[in-house]
């Protein structure tokens, strides 16, 4: 299937497809081509950010580019007509102003379909399709040109407010100016200081929901993000995070980023999983001396020759026989239906430090891996992270995460659960220490775990078996034999 609408004889629009599963939005990173160009069926055109990760898109048909729609860096809604292609040799015309980096509309029409009437669902080349709804506008938001021309972004107030969101005209969410939410919404907007009156509304009928709350308190700040889990020590080594471009200000002073993307995507999910599961976190330090030795016996075994064997690997490993041993703990709470649904298979979350920012890719069935293959997915997972290749397949469906922040040389620390799931492992630096050992103190490897999980569905018991069990294998190792 393709994404396209004839307006002419000769002139065909590609639109900006669905590449994930409901994503609403894409970011333009790079045009591969320009006005004139000849382009073929399949030929990828450009590169999209979405929330989720950087996709190619490739042409359905072939022709010669006529016009390019949005410059790069542009946020383009689904549906919009990215790129128009003229028959072979067609000339293509003068380069509009959003070609040459003046300022573009934020919004584009969505094509009437050729009946006349309005566009229903369109084919995508990925995903289910964009909503038989038409392109919703967002309200524009204060800026000045100059600005805006770079990325949305409130204007500055004289002083700073609790919580910046776009606003929106009286009346339009709600009757006689009163926004419509349920009182649940209304109360979480009052605990985080929202105003109702000032969030675009997304759900049935223009009803705030819970969601829209989150954004609003998320979405406009440019301050650093959360402390939430960073990555592993080998994922650590794939690409520093990049920053998104930045506009300072005139007295140079201060500059602020535009959050979009992944880091936006991450900022509401790491504030929707603060605010809403209650989260405790347990710790305990452990002598890993042994599970040390033993990588380094793994690194000379003819079994992993060509694998990355490092610690993560056994952590890893010892998780997943913990989570054998506890299943319970491997589980999700479904909140519309007041239900815990137990999983019965593992997809391990592994958190990372991609160039597009933080990224919690997972492998699938980890649980039915063995030690080899588990190595084989991990070293895979790290060179697709590398290469900034991810796709959003690979960050769907987690259960349970690992995140390493003792690469960065810090003890401890209290992870933030990914949405969706119940559980999320944080591994320490791992140092030489005094400890004592068999009645005497002596230098041992020791590090120090952190195990966050929802209290909803994870009692303290249940943490500290989990928690307990990782412990007990990195501190012996060879109860992977017999507890496996």
């Amino acid at each position: 299937m393709t994404t396209m609408t004839d307006t002419t004889s000769a002139v065909r629009e590609f639109k900006m497809p669905d590449v994930g599963e409901g994503l609403t939005e894409a970011e333009i990173l790079k045009w591969f081509v320009a006005p004139g160009d000849t382009v073929t069926d399949g030929q990828v055109v450009c590169e999209v950010e979405t929330a989720k990760a950087a996709v190619e898109l490739p042409i359905p048909f072939d022709g010669t580019v006529r016009e390019l729609r949005f410059p790069e860096g542009s946020t383009v809604d689904v549906g919009q007509v990215i790129i128009t292609v003229g028959g072979p040799g067609d000339v293509a015309p003068e380069p509009p102003a959003a070609q040459t980096g003046a300022s573009a509309p934020e919004t584009a029409a969505v094509p009437a379909a050729e009946d006349g009437k309005p566009a229903g669902r369109q084919p995508v080349l990925v995903g289910y399709g964009v909503s038989e709804s038409s392109t919703k506008r967002r309200p524009r938001k204060g800026a000045t040109a100059e600005v805006a021309a770079a990325a949305p972004k409130p204007a500055p107030a004289p002083a700073p407010e609790p919580v910046a969101v776009a606003a929106v005209d009286a009346g339009v969410n709600g009757h006689g100016g009163r926004p419509l939410a349920k009182p649940p919404v209304r109360k979480l907007a009052k605990d985080l200081g929202v105003d109702l009156a000032a969030v675009t509304p997304t759900g049935p009928d223009g009803i705030i929901t819970r969601e829209d709350v989150h954004a609003a308190v998320a979405a406009p700040e440019a301050t650093p993000q959360p402390a939430v889990s960073r990555e592993q020590p080998t994922a650590a080594e794939a690409a520093p995070a990049a920053q998104p471009a930045s506009a300072p200000t005139a007295e140079g002073r201060e500059t602020r980023i535009p959050v979009k993307g992944v880091r936006k995507a991450t900022a509401q999910a790491m504030v929707g999983s603060a605010f809403t599961a209650p989260h405790v976190t347990e710790f305990v330090t452990v002598d890993v001396t042994r599970t040390m030795k033993l990588v380094d016996e793994l690194r000379q075994d003819r079994a992993f020759e060509g694998l990355r064997v490092n610690p993560l690997l056994l952590i890893s490993k010892a998780l997943l026989v913990a989570i054998r041993r506890n299943p319970e703990v491997n589980a999700a709470w479904d909140e519309a239906n007041q239900e815990i649904v137990q999983k019965h298979y593992v997809n391990l979350g592994i958190a990372a430090a991609t160039p597009r920012g933080l990224l919690v890719p997972n492998i699938k069935d980890a649980h039915d891996k063995t030690l080899p293959e588990l190595a084989a997915a991990l070293g895979d997972l790290v060179s697709t992270a590398r290469e900034g290749k991810t796709s959003p397949g690979a960050m769907q469906g987690g259960t349970v995460t690992i995140t390493n922040i003792g690469v960065f040389g810090i003890d401890t620390g209290t992870p933030i659960l990914n949405p969706g799931e119940s559980a999320i492992l944080a591994v320490g630096a791992i140092k030489l220490q005094p400890w004592v050992h068999k009645g005497k103190v002596k230098p041992r490897q020791v590090t120090t775990l952190g195990l966050s999980f929802d209290h909803r569905l994870v009692d303290g018991e249940l943490g500290s078996k989990v928690l307990g069990d990782v412990a007990a294998i990195l501190e012996q190792p060879k109860r992977l034999m017999t507890w496996s």
